[in-house]
């Protein structure tokens, strides 16, 4: 093919630059990477943000399968199940404050599965990581679709918005992405504010809401009474009642999946980095557990319930609760938009391990090496890159519905914390010399047993509903590893040369030059040629009898030839019946290779390079074509070297 080169190629290219550098900031140095590295203020945010804003559609998701319970599921059932789920995780707050101190360059699932368990338990944690991390940012940015359509239910543009929840969501990952290729500190900066008044307007909600019941003894009004509840209260018999509650508990587990992004993520911390690490996990779990517990025990107070998520009139629970505790003035329109934000930004979780989990796999060999380069950004570029391929893939699969995505989160979350819990418990086990590590054990074996029976119980009730479809993932992504990994192994076994520079045996390859006219372009090649070997085959294939070169060979390649006393290149002229040029010279390049054992073969491919893009349109593209045949069917032999000259 004939390459292109944009008139004015640096002033282009300068252009360019500056786009890029307003868009994704200025190229760093790899001595500026310290002062990327982040404290407190900015890890909540960044590593926090996924688990936050689970407080807003966590309890939805355990009140979406309590809607057939009516009012009663609400008022009865719905506080023992976030208790049960704050349990949970309380507990894994406890072993991820061990893992991160046993783990300061990154604890992740992979990376303690890995080093305590084996390879095929790391895999297992692997594929479910990556599972949940694409979900995570899924999930996060639909949910604050939702937020943002829940919030224009009360106008007349809240139907029209619910058409469009997809674009919105394809908008909103697309400047995600943007806002995290400019780096971890630049991110942290950016999404403090939306986390600020996320925390702060839920707080503030709970807060009046708990005043409210308990001055109304714990009746509260509403300022605007919530939807009734949808559809009559059905009875269940006991085992059916169970079950269902099973299947709220495992919904609401959805709140949990960004328990682990912290110790995933210790390195991006400035030192001492467990310790910020430490503290910044206190900060985010603290905050959680006020959240989801306020938040359910307002939704009991008020008589809130989940509406259907296909209903034109739907609004989120969260909507309905701020609207019952104060209306739907500007304090809703604040709580709603930085929902919105919030939700659509706790997608930077994922954005900001993702590319580091990916990384950890690559130097294992277990993802193609190119997640290992970092960009201008001192980033891992290309896990961002994969990332926001597969989110907007899964975006686009599931419509951006929230409730169509969460069967198949909580999974992969908890794989990965049940084997890096039972992971820590062997790290422990192996390391005599830590202290208390018979404690340390038990909190990890703890946390192993109550997150892998919570793992059963999410496997169980949500299979039907989409979990299989993780289950299936898992073992693919898995054997797409493992088939990368021997990819890996077998190159190095082949590439891997022991021995000295070996000298003996050099002797010039035989160039080899195809060639269908003479003109400066062939004749920049023939001077090369001829500098690098003195067998120079030029091979010219007649398909219409009109041999021009062979008619002009004399005259300008063999009589100056001779009057410098050089080699003399030899014509070969093969003739093509069927008009076709790429296969006869493949054929005479692998015939002279094989009547040639041992020795090299140098196909010298000359190419005319053009100025302007649209020019390569105007010539035929045999000269890549004829390249990548080479590198298909070639051997270690044969060597292909482009020859341009620029117009």
């Amino acid at each position: 093919m004939f390459n292109g080169r944009p008139s004015g190629f640096a002033a282009a290219c300068a252009r360019l630059m500056n786009v890029f550098d307003a868009l994704f900031g200025r190229p760093l140095a790899s001595n500026e990477a310290h002062a990327e590295h982040i404290g407190v203020a900015a890890g909540i945010p960044i590593f926090g943000l996924d688990g936050l804003t689970s407080a807003a559609y966590g309890p939805e998701a355990a009140m979406t399968l309590l809607i057939p319970l009516g009012l009663i599921g609400v008022q009865h059932y719905l506080l023992p199940i976030f208790a049960c789920i704050l349990t949970l995780l309380t507990i894994l707050y406890f072993s991820y404050r061990q893992t991160i101190v046993a783990y300061p360059n990154g604890g992740g699932s992979f990376t303690v599965a890995s080093e305590n368990l084996g390879d095929k338990a790391g895999l297992f944690a692997a594929a479910a990581l990556m599972i949940d991390y694409i979900l995570t940012g899924a999930v996060g940015i639909s949910a604050g679709v939702t937020a943002l359509v829940s919030a224009f239910q009360h106008t007349a543009y809240g139907p029209r918005l619910h058409h469009y929840q997809l674009v919105m969501c394809l908008v909103i990952l697309a400047i995600i992405a943007i806002v995290n290729m400019r780096g971890v500190k630049e991110t942290g900066a950016v999404f403090m504010l939306p986390t600020f008044i996320f925390v702060g307007t839920l707080l503030i909600t709970i807060g009046v809401g708990v005043y409210h019941s308990v001055l109304a003894h714990g009746h509260p009004l509403a300022l605007e009474m919530p939807p009734p509840p949808d559809g009559q209260v059905e009875h269940f018999t006991r085992l059916l009642l169970i079950f269902l509650l099973l299947k709220a508990f495992s919904n609401g587990c959805a709140a949990m999946t960004g328990v682990e992004a912290v110790s995933n993520g210790v390195t991006a911390f400035k030192e001492p980095r467990s310790t910020n690490a430490n503290r910044t996990l206190t900060v985010i779990i603290g905050i959680l557990i006020i959240l989801l517990l306020g938040l359910s025990y307002v939704a009991k107070v008020y008589g809130v319930t989940a509406m259907d998520a296909n209903a034109t009139n739907y609004q989120s629970v969260l909507s309905i609760e701020v609207a019952a505790v104060f209306g739907s003035g500007w304090f809703y329109y604040v709580t709603m938009g930085g929902v919105l934000a919030a939700l659509a930004f706790s997608a930077n979780t994922a954005f900001a391990d993702f590319p580091r989990m990916a990384r950890a796999i690559a130097m294992k060999d277990y993802l193609p090496h190119v997640f290992l380069l970092k960009g201008r950004r001192l980033l891992f570029s290309h896990g961002i890159y994969a990332l926001t391929g597969f989110t907007a893939l899964i975006l686009i699969i599931f419509d951006g519905v929230t409730d169509a995505l969460i069967p198949l989160y909580a999974i992969g979350a908890f794989l990965a914390f049940t084997l890096s819990q039972a992971g820590m418990v062997k790290h422990w086990h192996s390391d005599k010399e830590a202290p208390h590590r018979h404690l340390k054990m038990f909190v990890n074996g703890l946390g192993a047993v109550a997150t892998g029976v919570s793992l059963m119980i999410i496997l169980v009730t949500k299979f039907i509903h989409g979990a299989w479809v993780t289950a299936l993932l898992v073992p693919i992504l898995i054997a797409i590893m493992m088939a990368v990994k021997r990819h890996y192994v077998r190159v190095k076994r082949e590439t891997a040369d022991p021995t000295p520079l070996r000298l003996t045996g050099l002797e010039p390859p035989i160039v080899v030059i195809p060639m269908a006219r003479w003109d400066k372009i062939t004749e920049k090649a023939m001077r090369f040629g001829m500098l690098m070997s003195p067998v120079v085959k030029v091979v010219h294939v007649d398909s219409d009898d009109s041999d021009e070169l062979g008619k002009v060979w004399e005259e300008m390649v063999l009589v100056p030839v001779r009057e410098f006393h050089i080699a003399e290149p030899e014509l070969v002229t093969v003739k093509s019946n069927f008009r076709t040029i790429l296969s006869p010279l493949m054929d005479y390049v692998l015939k002279l290779e094989n009547e040639n054992p041992g020795r090299k073969i140098a196909v010298l491919l000359p190419e005319l390079v053009v100025k302007h893009w649209w020019e390569n349109l105007l010539h035929n593209q045999r000269v890549q074509l004829l390249k990548i045949l080479l590198l298909l069917k070639g051997n270690q032999r044969i060597v292909v070297v482009n020859i341009p000259w620029y117009l």
